[in-house]
């Protein structure tokens, strides 16, 4: 079955890859029809943003393999779109994961006349080389979401990582004060995985010293992998399955967990936390069988993101939100939106008010009563696969580099 699965999410990245080249050469023709030049994987903007050389391009980096989860699937859709109404371009460059494709990438964008990178990092540690190489030609840098470390940069803009993990702590704590606690945090390679798990344990510490919360295991892992945690998890619940909370460090993650904990008829009875907003725990949420999931108003920071980058190629330089150390000895302008819990109270006044997800596609499993019994068999062999494979089929058919 894993193999089959496994199979079956290659095929599906091949298409996912196929069809983000069809849009690119798209938006290539597009744009070349309309101004002439020879730039492919630009999606132009029609406004006066300028440096002294001429219009502005924007050069976005991203790894695929970060990319195919749902939520950075709306953050290069209202980036771009926001970009084009400050009237720059963006080339997009994306590859199929792993930290030396997106050296790679970097190193095209380098050679396509960019006035500004923005990158989102596979790993956080390792880009250090090629961004130094980004500096010295006097591109600015833009870390999106996660921080680059070891090399300064004249831009940081994500959530309030740290934050995220208070908010799970006090969500965990809120329904769960004394109790068996799972940790499954993010990936090593990311700097947000840390900052989050600093948040969780600035709430749980002084509950886990005082002896009323007792974490079973605390787990990290390689990638953003929900086959991963779904091992790791699994290895705990079968030495023990006494646990009473599980925090996970995103809904991915979460899913993965509840996945296992409907196999042993456990799903609605642990409580379960994670980030992103994703509609299948956005769905879970409401039909109780997940506590909570930190959403992140990404049109916040995609907007801000685009005009932070317009300015910098400008040589302006916006005034940070606060300061960050990245471990290159220079302080890195922070520019931070902050995350909301959403519990089932306020899913509509938060998730659905802003259009994030509708409220039709939140309360589809819901709609009447008698829908709101889920029988674990059908969670953990059906309704949580469906879900994940429909996302995923939405995500590789989605245009979000098209031109509309």
């Amino acid at each position: 079955m894993n193999m089959k699965k496994k199979i079956c999410r290659c095929l599906k990245l091949t298409v996912f890859m196929l069809l983000l080249g069809l849009l690119i050469t798209a938006c290539s023709n597009e744009n070349d029809a309309a101004s002439g030049a020879g730039r492919p994987s630009r999606a132009a903007g029609s406004g006066e943003a300028e440096t002294d050389g001429g219009s502005i391009t924007i050069g976005f980096s991203i790894a695929t393999d970060t990319f195919i989860i749902e939520r950075w699937n709306k953050d290069i859709k209202i980036f771009t779109e926001a970009a084009k109404k400050l009237g720059a371009e963006v080339i997009m460059q994306l590859s199929a994961g792993g930290t030396q494709a997106q050296i790679d990438q970097i190193e095209y964008l380098l050679n396509r006349d960019i006035d500004v990178l923005v990158v989102l990092a596979h790993d956080t540690d390792l880009l250090s080389g090629v961004v130094k190489r980004v500096n010295d030609k006097k591109i600015p840098v833009i870390a999106y979401d996660r921080l680059v470390q070891g090399v300064p940069i004249p831009a940081y803009i994500s959530f309030d990582n740290q934050e995220v993990g208070r908010l799970f702590g006090k969500a965990l704590l809120g329904k769960v004060p004394k109790g068996n606690y799972l940790i499954v945090n993010g990936s090593i390679r990311d700097n947000n995985s840390y900052e989050v798990n600093d948040g969780l344990h600035e709430v749980l510490d002084p509950a886990i010293e005082r002896g009323d919360v007792k974490v079973v295991e605390e787990l990290w892992l390689e990638e953003w992998s929900s086959d991963e945690a779904t091992e790791k998890v699994r290895a705990v619940l079968e030495r023990t399955t006494d646990i009473d909370a599980i925090s996970a460090g995103n809904d991915q993650l979460a899913n993965a967990a509840i996945r296992l904990l409907a196999e042993r008829r456990m799903a609605g009875d642990v409580a379960v936390v994670g980030q992103d907003a994703d509609l299948l725990s956005c769905q879970r949420v409401v039909e109780g069988i997940q506590l909570m999931t930190v959403y992140k108003p990404i049109g916040t920071l995609a907007v801000r993101a685009a005009s932070l980058a317009v300015s910098l190629a400008r040589g302006e330089e916006p005034v940070p939100d606060r300061y960050v150390e990245n471990g290159s000895g220079e302080p890195v302008p922070y520019f931070v939106e902050a995350p909301i819990a959403v519990f089932k109270h306020n899913m509509d006044n938060t998730v659905i008010k802003d259009g994030f997800h509708s409220s039709s596609d939140v309360y589809r499993n819901v709609l009447d009563t008698s829908e709101t019994e889920h029988n674990n068999y059908d969670l953990a062999e059906g309704e949580g696969e469906e879900e994940e494979e429909k996302g995923e089929e939405d995500q590789s058919t989605d245009g979000n580099i098209k031109d509309e």
